[in-house]
């Protein structure tokens, strides 16, 4: 912002709101405010991966190291595995290059992590949004704690059920996948000494069992994933009993190895999976969105945190362009032009994912779910982990002047 600092509001303390609040001061030199509902910064304890496309984006940011010291890199690749344990095909957990290699992160770690990096004056607690009014010059923002502040822009960055996104006049319903993961984390010293420090992926009676290490090997994430019902007539998420859990994955048409890591857990939770389709806009005027509250995804390809870190270096490249606030809402339709391809990309693929792990539609047939997942390693090396967020950015920019002053 080269005339006049703006005041962007970023609603939700989450990891891709926090991760916007670092890009954007640091890049875009804007005045960011964090608002957050809950009381604390925090996030359940489970895992999420750090993939090399987000890394690249944290590097030049200054906070990867700092991430990957609380983090766990994992000894080589991952696996798919059958129900008993045969290997299927390897996974690929690196870039071309090999410059950056998958980080799985305890979800408290990697919160404390970047919220280290965020003036704590900054983010202000216990404010849950109420409403948005777009003004002549920028918006006003209505908390239901009775706050009101205006602001030269907002990002939404509060989730899937997001009230920013209603001031875009997107009104997506939920898409329910018809499955609920089971989630959580075991202390590592539960497990066999010869535990093998890669993420597995058991997949077997339409049901898929994945654990990799975080926390430096401290601990090891598992998702589980089973089809119910139950998010339908119900919460979409709750506590769960181990039992109940070790019952899905339960005879002797799984690994002893996996019956063995789920002797290890102690306790759970449940969510139910939902997405929703593509939304056709992201920006309006001076409100934008980021993270799953533009594209909300299934977690099958472990993109749903990282879209969100590549969305925050995107806006930074758009926003740090603007000459005043008012530039914001172009500013904002560049971001949202750049941006949604890829992630109705990955959204459609993360479906697909699930698919081949839960062996549902075509991926029935065994023998082409294993030759697709084999396929799939260096497409997702390709297309997914070499992504350059920066770069795209930056070459879309100077396509837009190009046209701009034609």
């Amino acid at each position: 912002m080269s005339d006049q600092r703006a005041r962007i509001a970023i609603i939700g303390g989450g990891m891709g709101g926090l991760t916007a609040a670092i890009a954007l001061t640091r890049l875009a030199g804007v005045e960011v405010t964090v608002f957050e509902q809950a009381s604390a910064l925090g996030e359940v304890g489970a895992g999420v991966t750090v993939a090399p496309n987000a890394q690249r984006v944290l590097d030049r940011l200054g906070v990867l190291e700092k991430i990957r010291n609380v983090g766990a890199v994992p000894d080589g690749h991952g696996v798919y595995q059958d129900a008993m344990g045969n290997l299927v095909t390897d996974a690929a957990w690196e870039d071309s290059n090999r410059e950056y290699r998958n980080i799985g992160m305890y979800r408290p770690d990697l919160i404390n992590a970047l919220a280290s990096e965020v003036d704590p004056q900054i983010i202000r607690l216990g404010h849950r949004l109420a409403s948005v009014q777009t003004l002549d010059a920028g918006v006003r923002l209505t908390f239901e704690n009775g706050t009101v502040e205006d602001f030269d822009a907002v990002i939404g960055a509060d989730g899937i059920h997001s009230v920013v996104r209603r001031s875009v006049m997107q009104f997506p319903e939920p898409v329910y996948s018809g499955y609920i993961v089971y989630r959580g984390v075991v202390d590592a010293s539960r497990l066999p000494d010869d535990w093998r420090m890669i993420s597995q992926v058991w997949m077997g009676n339409r049901r898929h069992f994945m654990a990799y290490p975080l926390q430096q090997r401290k601990l090891f994430n598992f998702v589980a994933g089973v089809p119910s019902d139950r998010p339908l007539q119900g919460p979409w998420s709750g506590p769960a009993e181990v039992d109940e859990l070790a019952a899905e994955f339960a005879g002797d048409d799984w690994d002893p190895r996996l019956h063995r890591f789920i002797e290890s857990i102690e306790k759970t939770f449940w969510w139910g999976l939902f997405d929703h389709e593509p939304l056709t806009n992201w920006s309006h005027g001076p409100i934008t969105l980021l993270g799953d509250a533009a594209h909300t995804m299934l977690p099958h390809q472990g993109q749903g945190v990282n879209q969100a870190i590549e969305d925050s270096m995107a806006l930074a490249v758009f926003l740090g362009a603007a000459e005043s606030p008012a530039d914001i809402p172009e500013a904002f339709r560049r971001y949202t032009s750049v941006r949604m391809q890829r992630t109705a990309i990955l959204q459609h693929g993360s479906r697909r994912a699930g698919a081949m792990f839960d062996a549902q539609y075509e991926f029935v047939d065994l023998a082409k779910r294993d030759a697709d997942l084999r396929v799939g390693r260096d497409f997702r090396r390709s297309a997914v982990f070499d992504y350059d967020a920066l770069k795209v950015a930056e070459k879309a920019l100077s396509q837009f002047r190009k046209v701009q002053y034609a």
